[in-house]
C-alpha cells in the first residue's frame, strides 16, 4: 500500500491541509517529518516524526524509510533526485512531479544558483507562494494519487 511522507520543516501550512484531506478521504497512511513540532489533528493514518535538528537529518530519515511506490512532498531537489532514484513519486509544494525525466535539469539548475550566491551574485529566490500555487498542488497531487489507488 502506498504511503504519503512529507518534509514538513518548509511545506506551507496550505499544502499540509490539502495532503491530510487527501490522506484522511482515501486512508493513506501520512508521515509529516520534522526536526520542529508540526501539530496535526487526531487520526489514526497521520503521524510525525521529530527529527533532531542538524543539515538533511529529515531528509535521511525519509529516505531511509519510504519505499518504492510511495509519495514524498518536498521542496528540496537533492531529496528529490534520490527518490527518484529509489522510484518513489516526488512533488514540490508547487505541484511539480519530479521524475527521470527532469530531475538531472532542476539539479543542474539548482547547482548553477548556487554557485551564483556563491559567487555574491543576488539571484532572489523563488516567487512567493501564493493561492494558485496550491490549486496546482491539488491538482497535481489528486492525479497522483488517483493514478496510484486504482491500481
Amino acid at each position: 500500500m502506498v504511503k504519503i511522507w512529507i518534509d514538513a520543516d518548509a511545506c506551507p501550512r496550505a499544502i499540509k491541509d490539502v495532503v491530510i484531506r487527501a490522506a484522511e478521504r482515501l486512508k493513506i497512511p501520512t508521515t509529516f517529518v520534522a526536526n520542529s513540532y508540526q501539530t496535526l489533528p487526531r487520526s489514526s493514518i497521520l503521524s510525525f516524526v521529530q527529527v533532531p535538528k542538524g543539515f538533511d537529518v529529515a531528509d535521511s530519515y525519509v529516505l531511509a524509510h519510504c519505499e518504492e511506490g510511495d509519495v514524498v512532498v518536498t521542496q528540496d531537489i537533492p531529496l528529490a533526485a534520490e527518490l527518484v532514484a529509489k522510484k518513489v513519486h516526488a512533488l514540490n509544494p508547487r505541484g511539480e512531479h519530479y521524475t527521470e525525466s527532469n530531475i538531472r535539469e532542476r539539479l543542474n539548475m539548482r547547482d548553477f544558483m548556487d554557485s551564483m550566491r556563491g559567487a555574491g551574485m543576488a539571484t532572489g529566490g523563488p516567487p512567493p507562494f501564493h493561492e494558485g500555487d496550491v490549486k496546482l498542488f491539488a491538482n497535481s497531487f489528486d492525479r497522483l494519487l488517483t493514478k496510484l489507488t486504482r491500481k
